[in-house]
């Protein structure tokens, strides 16, 4: 999802492609629930942040409002870890008397979730929100599915490049302008300060790899008709592929450490001095801020292949939605407007970071924060998602693509197998999807 400049007109169109599936494809019990009940206790699933306690914060002041509002209610928050979500909510769907009353969900778990309905239609609730009214265009995609719309979106998310100025500085360097001027800095950084990964890495980072991937001219996969085909393999995706995992290594980032390392593992890493690189996203500045960093970085876009030009980045964002097998819709329903609307966005902007939904407050936080820019341009540049194919879900459970890069970067295979095998298991996953 993106920001202002979700605004971008390329965004648009990619989220509206980009409301994938599930990670999983659980069976469901496929009905709505009997009974709406106005009192007594919802449970709501909402993702573990690397700094969770500011969310926390502002999550706890929502949910009190709400239980002031409604006598007799009551929220039971938990976080849970976005690595296991696809099991963990596959359980929820499958046994709805355990299942949470709403949950947080990724904006690519949109279609599959409503294809294996888990989540309830909202389109009534959300049309007579005032709040709903400006939520930005894009925003409001990444929560529809066939004219129907089934949660709230709760923020728009983009990776940018977040360097050390005074490690740069150092080494008598300056924030890289292209991707080989990237890479070249991380290894002169690593070279000059062993101590330090030049540019943190992980070999289970796909939305880092993305960007390599598509600034060379390549894709995951290509669409015609509803149907896909695999382009991992291709001579571009290739070439993408390569200029990523050669930054693993003794050189940058150790293969035996950086191999198994996620997105939030390389941001853990920077905000804790130990990269003078990482790609990270807007979401990650409150955990970056309160890292031994502070006042010693800045960000820029992530720098595509030729000098000055910007590498597309995913267009992420997270959305909230009411499940189908609630007992509690009406109170659900308001509880997801109290933890998604335009006061509790704005306070999640200036607690975390995280970029709100609505064209109004994200122009006030872009006004009084100058490190929304660098987001703001990379959204402008054109953002990219994922295959808008169901069976993206069960890639991405099974974990695909950080398999190809693993398989690389440990030296099992070179990069042509690798991303062959890759091809040949989307492939069959794009067939059985149909």
């Amino acid at each position: 999802m993106k920001l202002s400049a979700r605004i971008a007109a390329p965004v648009t169109a990619l989220v509206l492609a980009g409301l994938t599936a599930t990670a999983c494809a659980p069976a469901t019990s496929g009905g709505s629930a009997t009974q709406d009940e106005k009192s007594g206790t919802l449970r709501v699933w909402l993702f573990q942040e690397v700094n969770n306690k500011p969310k926390e914060q502002v999550v706890d002041a929502a949910v009190a409002a709400f239980e002031k509002r409604h006598k007799g209610a009551k929220a039971e928050v938990e976080y849970i870890p976005v690595d296991t979500r696809a099991q963990r909510i596959k359980a929820a769907f499958n046994d709805p008397k355990s299942a949470p009353d709403l949950i947080e969900y990724g904006n690519t778990d949109t279609a599959g979730y409503v294809k294996d309905g888990g989540l309830a239609d909202v389109s009534a609730d959300f049309g007579s929100w005032a709040d709903a009214r400006d939520t930005d265009p894009t925003a409001r995609a990444s929560v529809t599915v066939d004219g129907k719309v089934y949660g709230a979106p709760l923020f728009v998310g983009v990776r940018a490049l977040y360097y050390r100025t005074d490690v740069l500085k150092e080494v008598g360097l300056t924030a890289p302008k292209s991707q080989a001027e990237l890479i070249d800095t991380a290894k002169k950084i690593r070279k000059a300060k062993p101590e330090l990964y030049g540019l943190a890495v992980g070999g289970t980072y796909t939305y880092g790899a993305m960007p390599f991937i598509w600034a060379h001219g390549g894709e995951l996969a290509t669409g015609s008709g509803g149907t896909y085909k695999a382009a991992v393999n291709s001579e571009a995706a290739r070439k993408g592929v390569s200029a990523y995992t050669s930054l693993f290594g003794d050189d940058n980032c150790p293969a035996a450490k950086c191999a198994s390392m996620g997105g939030n593992a390389t941001v853990t890493a920077f905000a804790q001095g130990k990269a003078a690189m990482a790609i990270g996203g807007d979401f990650s500045h409150a955990a970056v801020e309160a890292g031994v960093v502070k006042g010693k970085y800045a960000v820029v876009p992530l720098p595509g292949v030729a000098a000055g030009s910007i590498a597309p980045a995913f267009a992420g964002g997270n959305n909230l939605g009411v499940l189908k097998s609630t007992g509690h819709r009406t109170l659900a329903v308001d509880l997801m407007k109290s933890l998604a609307g335009k006061e509790t966005q704005a306070k999640l902007f200036d607690a975390m970071g995280f970029l709100p939904t609505y064209t109004d407050v994200r122009a006030d936080v872009a006004k009084k924060e100058p490190f929304v820019k660098p987001f703001v341009d990379s959204l402008g540049a054109g953002a990219k998602f994922v295959p808008a194919s169901p069976a993206w879900g069960q890639i991405d459970a099974s974990a695909v693509l950080p398999t190809m890069l693993q398989e690389i970067v440990s030296g099992r295979k070179d990069v042509a197998a690798a991303t062959d095998d890759a091809a040949r298991k989307m492939d069959a996953a794009f067939a059985a999807a149909g």
